[in-house]
């Protein structure tokens, strides 16, 4: 399993890629493994402000659900609205079409806590 090295991972199996001051939240492969098939992912609107550690959606699947969490301070700027009619793609490319939510970051909160892709590989291993 393979995880692309452009991006950063968290403990709760989130991939963080950031550009600008703005942050791209995703679930890893081995997250989107654990779950099974996605078959609904629902996020916080735009607009939503949300600190470190917070909830910005929620993803369900055939086992179990699961939330999905910010690890920065901002404001929900975007979601992929797609995820609605068509959540699978989180199983199909959890690191392309499969990504969540987007926010504009206000302050950096815990994003230096998160884990190179050479860390993560090796926390899941």
């Amino acid at each position: 399993m393979t995880n692309p090295s452009d991006r950063t991972y968290t403990e709760t199996h989130e991939w963080l890629k950031v550009d600008g001051d703005v942050l791209t939240i995703g679930l890893t492969t081995y997250a989107v493994d654990q779950l099974t098939d996605v078959t609904f992912a629902e996020m916080q609107p735009v607009g939503t402000e949300v600190a470190p550690g917070d909830s910005v959606g929620e993803v369900e699947s055939v086992k179990t659900s699961s939330d999905v969490y910010s690890p920065v301070e901002g404001e929900i700027i975007e979601v992929n609205e797609s995820l609605e009619s068509n959540p699978e793609q989180v199983n199909a490319d959890p690191f392309g079409d499969g990504w969540l939510v987007k926010i504009k970051i206000t302050a950096q909160g815990a994003l230096d806590e998160s884990m190179d892709s050479e860390a993560y590989s090796a926390s899941i291993s």
